[in-house]
């Protein structure tokens, strides 16, 4: 994986952002309408998971799985569980 990847989608009035840095040495950042609100600063090959909340009353939590391919190169994958479904997030090109 030799550059960033970068996965959103629009939930309700929320957006939700994955950007996946370079590498293995790459940071895994998760934001909610803008705001960085759960990292990891390492990943390799497998499944990461990062959790958030979108800012509603009361609070909807969630995670996001990133797979990262173990043994053929090709691009990461990004889902989101949200409420009990999971739904895959589209990559965007980065701006």
């Amino acid at each position: 994986m030799g550059h960033s990847h970068h996965f959103h989608v629009d939930q309700g009035d929320h957006s939700i952002t994955v950007n996946v840095g370079p590498g293995k040495n790459g940071e895994i950042e998760l934001l909610v309408n803008g705001k960085v609100v759960a990292s990891q600063k390492e990943h390799g090959p497998g499944t990461s998971l990062l959790t958030g909340e979108l800012p509603e009353e009361p609070t909807r939590p969630f995670r996001v799985r990133i797979r990262q391919p173990h043994l053929i190169p090709s691009r990461p994958k990004c889902t989101l569980e949200l409420d009990g479904v999971e739904q895959p997030m589209p990559e965007r090109p980065m701006v």
